[in-house]
């Protein structure tokens, strides 16, 4: 029996793939279920970029904002999650820029071995002693592309695992898994902007977030008291604009240096890309020369993009 079709739209943050997944889902019955692991927070919808209530109002989406702020999400939840969407779903859309949740998707989860209590006390003494840029520096590579070098949390348990193994978290991706891979066939469509018009939508997009209350969602944010190594206290624009909150930077630096922290990520995130097959080649439809959506596709662009996809249904 033949396996169902799932398509995962993937590319760096602030690429378009927000727009195309909802066209995408218009025109072929589809249920977006988000696969960033930030837009899961629900306190976070401007700064993640999350679909707008009327968005979602037009197509089924699935697990935006149905984490709190307070408990971190792991790859393996969020695969629990995805799987019973999709299982729900008639034409699951996977859209978002976290390559280890395609990848945990796709291939299964490793079955890491138990990590020795001194790799852990040495993981947070480092932590602790330098800060998550200067840990993230020690992991190996290849985790390390996966991986904000503010992200401290992650940093930590990558690092743990590295030294109480001797190997990397993405390597131990590539061993046999204890979870299997889903039962799924998979498309793929990358979005891979050049990087003078991915930098361009980055300052447009988070200037539309300080114009739209972004500065008041941190406010909120912040009041929570929540410990700040928590992922979504270290999504884009948080700690930027939580030092300016606090007097610690004015507005522009905050706005300067997020705008230089998102870029610098989606640099990460288009090396993981290119290093990590969503799907197999004649599967994967990749788009190199606009953003944004459709409507800034031409017509000859949007008729591929929609026969790619009915091609493999």
């Amino acid at each position: 029996m033949t396996q169902p079709l799932a398509l995962l739209v993937a590319g760096p943050t602030a690429s378009g793939k927000s727009a195309l997944a909802l066209a995408l889902a218009e025109r072929f019955g589809g249920t977006i279920i988000n696969a960033d692991s930030m837009q899961l927070y629900r306190e976070l919808r401007l700064l993640t970029a999350r679909p707008t209530p009327e968005e979602e109002a037009r197509v089924p989406h699935r697990l935006y904002g149905v984490r709190p702020a307070a408990a971190a999400a792991s790859a393996a939840w969020w695969r629990e999650q995805a799987l019973a969407a999709m299982a729900a779903a008639r034409f699951p859309i996977l859209c978002g820029g976290t390559g280890l949740y395609f990848a945990a998707l796709r291939q299964g989860l490793a079955a890491i071995p138990p990590v020795p209590g001194w790799a852990r006390e040495e993981a947070r003494s480092l932590l602790a002693a330098e800060g998550p840029a200067a840990l993230h520096a020690r992991l190996d590579a290849e985790t390390a592309a996966t991986l904000r070098p503010s992200d401290s949390q992650r940093i930590a348990r990558a690092y743990e695992v590295w030294r109480g193994t001797r190997r990397g978290l993405v390597a131990w991706q590539e061993v046999a898994p204890n979870a299997p891979p889903a039962p799924y066939r998979f498309a793929a469509i990358l979005l891979d902007p050049p990087r003078e018009a991915l930098r361009a939508a980055i300052i447009r997009r988070f200037d539309a977030m300080l114009a739209g209350g972004a500065i008041e969602e941190v406010r909120a944010l912040v009041a929570l008291g929540l410990d700040p190594a928590l992922p979504a206290m270290r999504a884009h624009g948080v700690p930027e604009l939580a030092a300016y909150l606090t007097g610690g930077m004015s507005l522009e630096a905050a706005r300067e240096r997020a705008v230089l922290n998102t870029g610098q990520y989606t640099k990460r995130q288009a090396t993981w890309f290119r290093h990590h097959p969503l799907a197999d080649t004649q599967d994967t439809h990749i788009i190199h020369a606009r953003i944004g959506g459709l409507a800034q596709f031409p017509e000859r662009e949007i008729e591929k993009i929609f026969a790619f996809v009915e091609g493999r249904r």
